[in-house]
């Protein structure tokens, strides 16, 4: 398999790929070495390039309103190009739901698994629901063996950065809008 990672930020170095992030002892990519391309920008050209390669797509990003419907009918075009399968786990509204219903059953993309849905939960009218090559999951991606213990440690992890007066992990970034 092949990684392409896209971000709103360049990462054109060794140095920048460099996750600085919490990250679980022998878990993750801590010096950024897994993706074989990487992607950036906040425009369409852009995002529009990164998701000519793609087969399988896996959304995990904040919604703000620069990523609100960032993917829609031209990016499920796009998709389509190669059969694309959607892998949604950030937030419903990354997605235009219409546009990849529409997308699946004109058989541009192969599928779509969905933890999060627009609205949430998603109606039960919705067409998405008796569509064969779409898994629907109750928001509960990070619900997996060990979170408990995942949290406690980044929450000790953190009280340790405070009392050493350094920055802790996961801050909320108000300017950013997440």
């Amino acid at each position: 398999m092949k990684i392409h990672a896209y971000t709103s930020s360049p990462r054109r170095t060794p140095r920048s790929k460099i996750d600085r992030g919490y990250i679980l002892p022998g878990a993750g990519d801590p010096n950024g070495e897994l993706p074989d391309a990487w992607f950036s920008g906040t425009d369409k050209p852009s995002l529009h390039a990164f998701l000519s390669g793609i087969d399988v797509l896996v959304c995990s990003l904040p919604l703000t309103d620069s990523t609100r419907h960032m993917l829609s009918t031209a990016e499920f075009g796009i998709l389509g190009k190669r059969k694309a399968y959607v892998v949604n786990v950030s937030r419903g509204e990354i997605i235009d739901h219409d546009a990849l219903a529409i997308a699946i059953k004109e058989g541009l993309l192969a599928g779509a698994s969905l933890d999060v849905t627009e609205p949430e939960p998603l109606p039960s009218d919705s067409e998405l629901w008796g569509m064969g090559n779409v898994v629907i999951t109750p928001h509960i991606s990070s619900a997996g063996e060990g979170y408990l213990a995942r949290v406690v440690d980044l929450l000790e992890t953190n009280l340790g950065r405070l009392s050493a007066g350094e920055c802790m992990f996961n801050i909320v970034k108000k300017g950013k809008g997440y």
